[in-house]
């Protein structure tokens, strides 16, 4: 049996106000047409299929479109679970009739943790395989809240509540650990190890690593995770592996190689798990420097052949302040195949030993200025990820309000 796991899509994203539609759309036809050259029994998507709770309307689109393509391939079963970026009851409107079409779509925490766990079966009704679709664990769904708890003692009360969630999963699932099929389980949430591209927002407050790669439950023969950006073993574990995201969703991602996850099962032996790499469609590229430096190398990288143009980030490093920095390199770059998206400087202060890094606001989304301006206020990292996410629903609310209008 051949599984294909894949996460972190984000649909509909922007990057400093310019949509990545095509990117994506290119991205979702090759995750098409590998799916069918490498006869693909199962896809597992394992988490913020869209970027934020409100997605435009393209993206829904571009969402429903990649299925009913998928209803025409090889592939026999599509399994979906939300991640935190994704809105539970957007996501799951059309669960019960894409269920109909094999494709199970699993938004947040069941009743029954039984009703968590999807029995795959073949044309001939055979069970081939189980699947425990967790999605991202949301802290209202996986614990009461107490009055007059602490930041740590609410943060150490959601890890518990984390690993008490998989424990009794991973119990529901014993019964059939027996059977020579492969037990599979998802997850969407920060694993003790894991190694993210850059900066990454995650809702739980206090230590940002929600549970330890020793701490799944041993009864599962994959655990197919999202959330981390980056590709990887989780705690040097074969078998317990993030996917990374589809596309380079941000600059800091840009060394970061993007691919999916094919898993070659024999039963319930694990054979193989091969990465096989996104092609590179649209380039992001951090232009690092003194103002010369950064001249030549736009000159370089522009010279190459691209389908594309390249979204390219700027950062200049200089003593003293230079004037029009922002209208000289636009000006000096009008005329090449690519697009400044962002432009900052890194300038040493004589009087403090530091790095101040200075960047213009118009080129940077209002979700960073929002950070950067908690943070000059003297916000402390245990708060700021509260704070980030009421930031982030009221931006969606007003996104929805402009748009009846």
């Amino acid at each position: 049996m051949k599984i294909l796991h894949t996460s972190d899509w984000h649909l509909g994203q922007k990057l400093l106000s310019n949509d990545r539609f095509e990117e994506h759309q290119l991205a979702l036809d090759w995750l098409i047409d590998l799916i069918e050259k490498e006869a693909i029994e199962i896809l597992i998507i394992s988490g913020d299929i869209f970027d934020v709770y409100n997605p435009p309307n393209y993206a829904r689109e571009q969402y429903f479109r990649f299925l009913k393509k998928m209803v025409a391939t090889c592939c026999q079963h599509i399994i979906i679970t939300a991640g935190n970026h994704d809105s539970p009851s957007m996501l799951g409107a059309s669960r019960e009739v894409l269920q109909l079409l094999d494709i199970q779509v699993v938004v947040g925490v069941k009743e029954d943790v039984k009703d968590e766990i999807i029995e795959i079966k073949n044309g001939k009704n055979e069970l081939v395989g189980i699947v425990a679709a967790i999605p991202f664990l949301r802290d209202e769904d996986i614990r009461k809240s107490v009055a007059g708890q602490t930041d740590l003692e609410r943060s150490e009360q959601v890890k518990k509540a984390i690993y008490d969630h998989y424990q009794a999963v991973g119990k529901a699932v014993e019964k059939y650990a027996r059977k020579n099929i492969p037990l599979i389980a998802t997850g969407h949430l920060y694993a003790k190890g894991a190694e993210a591209s850059g900066k990454q927002d995650n809702i739980y407050i206090g230590n940002i690593e929600n549970i330890e790669a020793e701490q799944f439950p041993t009864v599962f023969d994959y655990i197919a995770l999202g959330h981390i950006h980056r590709s990887q073993k989780v705690g040097g574990i074969e078998k317990i592996r993030y996917c990374g995201s589809l596309i380079p969703l941000s600059f800091s991602e840009t060394k970061d190689e993007k691919g999916v996850l094919i898993l070659d099962f024999e039963g319930k032996k694990l054979k193989e798990i091969n990465t096989v790499l996104v092609p590179i469609f649209r380039r992001l590229k951090t232009i690092e420097g003194t103002i010369e430096e950064v001249k030549e190398s736009l000159i370089n990288f522009a010279q190459k052949e691209r389908t594309m143009k390249p979204w390219v980030e700027i950062v200049i490093h200089t003593e003293q302040p230079i004037l029009n920095l922002h209208t000289d390199l636009q000006e000096f770059t009008s005329e090449m195949n690519l697009e400044l998206l962002k432009i900052s400087v890194k300038r040493k202060h004589l009087t403090l030993e530091e790095q101040i890094e200075e960047i213009d606001l118009m080129s940077v989304d209002h979700f960073e200025v929002f950070e950067r301006k908690c943070a000059s206020n003297g916000t402390q990292p245990e708060e700021m990820n509260e704070l980030r996410g009421t930031y982030r629903e009221l931006s969606e609310k007003l996104e929805d309000i402009l748009s009846e209008d």
